[in-house]
């Protein structure tokens, strides 16, 4: 009988050797796979036992990780009936001792029923309500929940069933190079900007049917808005195919100096670093990495549900409107928010689908010039801005250190059979 795990390594380690730890990211924008970086970041920066890392699914994520020691990669299948097998396989075959999960609520429970001890990471805890409930692990062996500037009364109903819920702060990668705290290099942040990046993320979601809706109607807008403000040097990063890049770049009126590519994590956060300003669209990790670096931001409209309380956290933290919104005639966001009480899909669906037909329909030149006008004013009030760590500064800097602190906890504890 052919095994439904596809292994890109057939390495395992046994209990005489390192500890081996399962690493998984939900196939839902890089936003998850960041996160494993910044743990992996700081497991390394710190004394630890002998550990082995294996990655489960997270095909999407997997370019982010390619500076980490991730000893081998392994596909689930695609029928939800097949994965705890496939699950269990993977754990035996392994000799899986923990295991790290962020966001993967299936993949999570998968491991625990194989009795796999597992750190699981909600680094969105504000968006669940009832209808979620049966997707999230709350039965982990430790729930760690990242902590928000503002939590519905609804999540917090959900959440106080989690059996071993610990609430981290924001799960980033540490800064590399100096200090942010002591201004890094942001000290006159009235300054003009020269230099952009601008970050598209993943553009990827397990319902999402063409990745490239968003990118035609926000890429050129963004590019002319830049061109117009001023900047001179633009990077586009993120999962956008290089012809799409291309034809996007060569349509708008862009920055003189404009690349595009993707970014693994460690280049990112140097080039995030090493830039006037960022325009993103609103996933939570690229706006608390930039807060981290004092980096000015500004939100490019949501891909999804999460980001439309990304961007509004953002505004708010910061005491400034940053945010570029939709035109009321494609996406009004209390319909997509009201859909939200039967489950986050209802939502994902109506947002999805205006997008959709935004990008495919004959009005698409004049939504991007609205865009392109919500984000040229962005950046004109960008420029009033004081503090731009204030939103990561609110839900603090040191989640990394406490799952990874969660994780050495968990393999620690007393052998349990797997």
């Amino acid at each position: 009988m052919p095994s439904d795990l596809a292994s890109h390594s057939d390495h395992h380690s046994s209990r005489s050797g390192p500890a081996t730890v399962a690493l998984v990211g939900a196939e839902f924008g890089w936003g998850s796979s960041g996160k494993l970086s910044a743990v992996l970041s700081a497991l390394r920066d710190r004394p630890t036992p002998p550990l082995r890392f294996v990655g489960l699914a997270s095909g999407l994520g997997r370019p982010l990780l390619a500076e980490h020691a991730v000893a081998a990669w392994h596909d689930l299948p695609a029928d939800p009936g097949r994965l705890a097998p496939a699950v269990e396989e993977f754990v035996r075959s392994q000799g899986v001792r923990a295991a790290l999960v962020v966001l993967d609520g299936a993949a999570a429970t998968a491991l625990l029923a194989a009795g796999v001890p597992t750190v699981f990471v909600d680094s969105l805890p504000f968006l669940w309500s009832e209808g979620d409930r049966a997707a999230l692990p709350l039965d982990a062996t430790v729930y760690c929940a990242q902590k928000s500037v503002e939590l519905p009364p609804e999540c917090l109903d959900v959440l106080a069933d989690a059996r071993a819920l610990r609430w981290v702060e924001a799960v980033i990668a540490g800064p590399r190079g100096p200090d942010p705290a002591t201004g890094h290099r942001r000290a006159g942040p009235r300054r003009p900007y020269r230099r952009a990046l601008v970050s598209l993320g993943g553009l990827r979601a397990p319902t999402l049917g063409d990745p490239g809706h968003y990118p035609r109607l926000v890429v050129p807008a963004a590019l002319e808005a830049l061109a117009a403000h001023g900047v001179e040097e633009v990077h586009i990063a993120g999962n956008l195919p290089a012809e799409l890049a291309g034809r996007l770049v060569d349509e708008s009126v862009a920055p003189p100096r404009t690349t595009t590519g993707p970014l693994g994590h460690g280049a990112f956060l140097e080039r995030l670093a090493d830039s006037d300003v960022l325009l993103t669209s609103p996933g939570l990790t690229t706006l608390l990495e930039a807060g981290g670096l004092r980096v000015p931001t500004v939100c490019l409209p949501p891909q999804n549900l999460s980001q439309i309380f990304n961007g509004r956290y953002h505004g708010q933290a910061l005491g400034a409107p940053l945010r570029v919104l939709w035109p009321k005639d494609v996406l009004v966001e209390e319909e997509a928010l009201a859909l939200r009480s039967e489950g986050e899909d209802h939502a994902l669906e109506l947002i999805y689908d205006s997008i959709g037909r935004a990008a495919l329909g004959d009005d698409r030149p004049a939504v991007r010039h609205a865009l392109r006008d919500g984000v040229l004013e962005a950046l004109r009030r960008s420029t009033a801005v004081d503090d731009w760590g204030a939103l990561t500064t609110a839900v603090g800097t040191g989640g990394a250190v406490q799952v990874a602190d969660a994780l050495l906890g968990v393999l620690a504890a007393p052998d349990r059979p797997v």
